[in-house]
């Protein structure tokens, strides 16, 4: 069996490095700047719906490593799911970061989103790999019910 540290350690330096996902959408629904100001992190991160499905996102800014790697793994994740699919696995990732109990079922809906697990252990490390999903938890949160209204920051 292979050591799945390791594999998850060859993901997030992947995503990391080399994020496809690092770029800017074309004509964007949303965009919110996400800031960490413990350790100077920033994004932007770019929206573009179809319907009630997220059809692509796309992200701008600088960062350690792990914010990087999360903000990636989380456009991965998230692309192609409906905004009630994305609430749940955004809760179940806050929830896995937080160090609550959760079961193999709730944890599979997060894919490639597991490799963060371990920053669970790294307290200085937790607001990094939170960032993109606290942001994107934003855009969803404040557009609940106000329909597609451009954000200044889009395109």
């Amino acid at each position: 069996m292979e050591d799945l540290t390791g594999i998850y350690n060859e993901l997030i330096m992947e995503h990391s490095m080399n994020s496809y996902n690092k770029k800017k959408l074309d004509k964007a629904d949303f965009c919110k700047l996400g800031h960490n100001p413990n350790c100077g992190d920033e994004i932007t991160l770019e929206l573009k719906l179809n319907g009630n499905i997220i059809e692509d996102m796309a992200f701008s800014g600088h960062g350690c490593a792990i914010s990087q790697a999360s903000t990636s793994i989380m456009i991965d994740t998230l692309r192609g799911k409906t905004i009630d699919e994305a609430r749940e696995i955004i809760k179940t990732f806050i929830e896995m970061i937080k160090r609550e109990d959760l079961d193999e079922i709730e944890l599979e809906k997060l894919e490639d989103a597991i490799a963060l697990k371990n920053v669970s252990n790294m307290p200085a490390r937790v607001k990094c790999a939170l960032l993109a999903w606290h942001t994107i938890e934003e855009i969803l949160n404040e557009n609940r019910t106000s329909g597609i209204v451009k954000a200044s920051c889009c395109n």
